[in-house]
């Protein structure tokens, strides 16, 4: 009896090692030791996915040497792969690499099944990918007169015996493309899964792309972020104004608009349904991508805009208890929203509402930012027409709503309109001249610079979005043009021709020319409403956490994304902290979606953390309105700003008296 020769095989990074008898494959040992190493092919050195590399040298700590010639001879397979897709230098496809001697082998990043996805930001956390759709390639026997059994459990038998994958139900149209597909393909078929063991589409031979969209439905606009499952990487992102703005520019008018026409919803719920269908053929468009390759969808949204997506009237979230339809997380097909423009068997999967006005993008951003897993306390702001505030740290968790409406994003504003080029997004503006400078969307250079008629001369200037009417705002304040309550002070209409006198208030001009942009009292005074709401909301959370202070702010939101942190404390939109620990997280909510999509367990994570936290209904607090009235002022009328303070020069408080006396007739502006 011949004794077989066993060799050491080393995994890295994994570090998991086994012994195994030479003539082994390396996918093989992999898989029999659970090394994290894919394959959609199932070692027929078609997909290319199960690509390792041979670590040489004397390993002291393993004991073993390895070498390249520890592994067999380039296998044809591997050739013709490697003519048809090229190979990198030193890579071997472990499917046809057979283990002759001891190894230490690699497995790269984009080999591994659960890879990760490394967010841009540095303090959150990583995407592990592992999705809950899988390509199984497989190769099935054929039909004989002598076995009548059918093509479909000919295929599950194929699944269970090279996959170990048990298929439950079948979508009808998977079955209905069955025969064709595996005729078409010689009897080989890739077929995709779910991790519930659905089969939801079969192509003809080997198919190896595999997509999913997450979809921010905000009130304001709609963005879709088409996603590679395999790799996790975004492959196109579109997005556009969302279309029920016609019916209204904020919830609550939408919901209006449905009472007071009855049948309302069907239009919103038509409007809104078109917009994500036609969002998503666009982003397949963009990467060049098939519908059919697109099999899963994960999406976010505030409650009324959940409701709308899944064709139920929101009605009762206009009114107490602002009831929800559900607040649990929802499992639908993507034909069942009428989105056509994607697999027919794909999935839809909607993030759980917190509860009446805290919505899945709440849980979406709760699931990017982790604040259950951090020791801080942690005050996430979803800045937006309607805010939504989430506080706490690992031992709690709560949330409020807060109606701070579209003044952050250039509505209700007299020279306002939305983040495009031409708008003015930074200002600054000097104490001593009370002179502005600012910056447009589309240009680097500033209004004082030379290069800058020459830099805004495709674009012009033609508005100021919503974090330049904050940084104008807060400069003025800091100017002393603005008086803590809010009140443009006229008296220094003496020091400069850019306070205009409009009636019985003042105006400041920020830039002449076509057209003239200003900052009114009104622009002002909505801007006072916004972040009042906004800071109150945070106060009352704080009240209930019993804290007084928080050791970080994170703003989200694609606003949140513009605002310098600096001047949102400035005007008192968020609570005291140190200015390090302000930062912008982007689109979160659309993050959380991206995290759900592509990771299976993540869904699990969230509904559990969503189930915990505790809803504040401002509605009915009735410190919100206390909290409010205080919130008016700026930064605030009571509450301390000592690390502001400590970064800013603050100015001397003025009295609204003070700023109604003109100090005389003012003077005419000067033109050109």
């Amino acid at each position: 009896m011949i004794k077989t020769t066993e060799a050491t095989v080393v995994f890295t990074p994994s570090g998991k090692r086994g012994k195994f008898a030479q003539g082994t494959s390396v996918l093989g040992a992999a898989r029999s030791l659970g090394v994290d190493l894919d394959s959609v092919c199932g070692g027929r050195g078609i997909c290319g996915r199960c690509q390792v590399t041979v670590s040489s040298g004397d390993f002291a700590k393993f004991g073993i040497s390895s070498r390249g010639d520890h592994l067999s001879p380039f296998a044809a397979a591997e050739r013709h792969y490697a003519e048809k897709r090229g190979l990198e230098e030193g890579r071997r496809l472990g499917c046809h690499s057979l283990i002759l001697g001891d190894l230490v082998i690699d497995v790269p990043e984009e080999s591994q099944v659960h890879r990760q996805v490394v967010r841009k930001r540095a303090e959150t956390r990583a995407i592990e990918v592992n999705p809950l759709v899988r390509l199984c390639y497989v190769e099935v026997r054929e039909p004989e007169m002598q076995d009548p059994t059918g093509d479909l459990e000919r295929l599950k038998e194929a699944l269970s015996e090279q996959w170990r994958v048990e298929v439950g139900a079948v979508d009808l149209h998977a079955l209905q493309a069955l025969q064709p597909a595996l005729r078409d393909g010689g009897w080989t078929a890739t077929a995709a899964v779910r991790g519930d063991g659905a089969l939801i589409h079969v192509w003809p031979g080997f198919h190896n792309r595999i997509f999913g969209l997450a979809i921010d439905v905000g009130t304001t606009t709609v963005a879709v972020h088409l996603t590679d499952l395999a790799s996790g990487e975004v492959s196109a992102s579109v997005g556009a104004m969302n279309p029920q703005i016609r019916f209204g520019e904020d919830l609550m008018s939408r919901v209006s608009y449905i009472m007071m026409h009855p049948g309302g919803e069907g239009e919103l719920i038509a409007e809104i349904r078109a917009a994500i269908d036609k969002l998503a053929a666009e982003a397949a468009r963009k990467a060049g991508i098939e519908a059919d390759d697109i099999l899963e969808i994960t999406i976010v949204g505030n409650p009324v805009m959940h409701h709308l997506v899944l064709g139920i009237n929101p009605v009762e979230l206009g009114g107490a208890p602002f009831a929800l339809a559900a607040d649990g997380a929802q499992l639908v097909t993507a034909r069942s929203l009428d989105i056509h423009a994607v697999n027919q068997g794909a999935r839809v999967y909607m993030l759980p509402c917190v509860a009446g006005h805290v919505g899945a993008d709440a849980a979406g951003v709760v699931l990017s930012e982790a604040p259950y897993q951090r020791d801080e306390m942690t005050l996430i702001v979803d800045v937006g027409t309607n805010a939504e505030i989430v506080l706490g740290n690992n031992v709690r968790l709560m949330a409020c709503s807060s109606p701070t409406g579209p003044a952050f994003e250039g509505a209700q504003i007299t020279a306002g309109q939305r983040a495009a080029p031409g708008a003015i997004e930074r200002v600054r503006i000097d104490p001593e001249t009370l002179e502005p400078r600012f910056s447009i969307i589309g240009s680097k250079a500033w209004s004082d610079e030379e290069k800058f008629a020459k830099a805004i001369k495709r674009t012009g200037v033609t508005g100021i979005c919503g974090s330049g009417i904050i940084e104008v705002i807060a400069e003025m304040f800091l100017a002393g043009l603005v008086t803590a309550d809010g009140i443009i002070d006229g008296s220094l209409a003496n020091r400069t021709d850019r306070l205009v006198r409009q009636g019985r208030t003042w105006s400041y001009v920020l830039h002449r020319g076509e057209p003239e942009i200003t900052v009114t009292q009104t622009d002002i005074r909505a801007i006072q409403l916004a972040k009042a709401a906004l800071y109150a909301g945070a106060r009352l959370l704080m009240d209930r956490m019993e804290v007084e202070t928080v050791d970080r702010v994170v703003l989200a939101g694609a606003f949140g994304t513009h605002i310098d942190p600096k001047y949102a404390m400035v005007l008192g939109m968020i609570p005291d902290c140190p200015l390090e620990n302000v930062q912008s997280a982007g689109n979160a909510a659309g993050t959380g979606a991206r995290i759900a999509l592509l990771n299976a367990c993540a869904r699990v994570e969230i509904e559990r953390v969503v189930h915990d936290i505790k809803k504040v209904e401002t509605a009915v607090e009735p410190r919100f309105q206390e909290h409010f009235v205080e919130a008016m002022a700026l930064p605030h009328k009571t509450a301390p700003y000592p690390n502001l303070a400590a970064a800013v020069a603050l100015p001397a408080r003025k009295s609204a008296n003070d700023a109604n006396s003109a100090g005389g007739r003012p003077r005419r502006r000067r033109r050109g």
